[in-house]
Formats: structure tokens, sequence, C-alpha cells
């Protein structure tokens, strides 16, 4: 679909599409609600709360938590790939 079809079937301009595009600007929720409809998808978000042990904590620290937290649970897979391995024979 052309920058030019999108943009009149969301009801704006393709100059301003290509502003968005580009970075230069921000649409509102409401225009990318139209555009993203008018490019023939939807637009859906699910928000989650951070578990309160993760409140406060930086990215780097959360990501230890959390690699932490997987150490606890068994790998349910043989240690090593029998089949199939890419690439050989």
């Amino acid at each position: 679909m052309s920058l030019r079809t999108l943009a009149r079937r969301a009801g704006t301009s393709h100059a301003t599409l290509s502003a968005y595009e580009h970075g230069r600007v921000e649409p509102t929720t409401a225009v990318l609600s139209r555009i993203v409809e008018a490019a023939g998808c939807s637009l859906e978000a699910t928000l989650f709360r951070a578990p309160r042990e993760f409140e406060g904590l930086s990215r780097g620290d959360e990501l230890v938590a959390v690699l932490e937290l997987a150490e606890q649970f068994p790998a349910r897979h043989a240690p090593e790939l029998e089949f199939p391995r890419f690439g050989h024979a």
C-alpha cells in the first residue's frame, strides 16, 4: 500500500505520515489508531504491573533477579541437542 493510499484511508496527509515515519512528529493515540486501522491491523496493548520485588531495581538488577529465579527451575531437555543438527549431514 502506498503512503498516499494509507494517508487517504486514515484521513490524514501523506506528508504527515512521512513525518511520523521519520520521527519528526509523534501522532496522538487517536491518529495512531486510525492509521493502524487504515492499514488493516488492530492496536492492542496489555499492561502488567511489575512484581513488587522488582520495584525500585535497575534494569540490570532486575535481569539478575529474573535469572536467579530461572535457575530454580530445571531444564526439561537433554543437555545436548540430539536432532536435528542444522548444518551437519
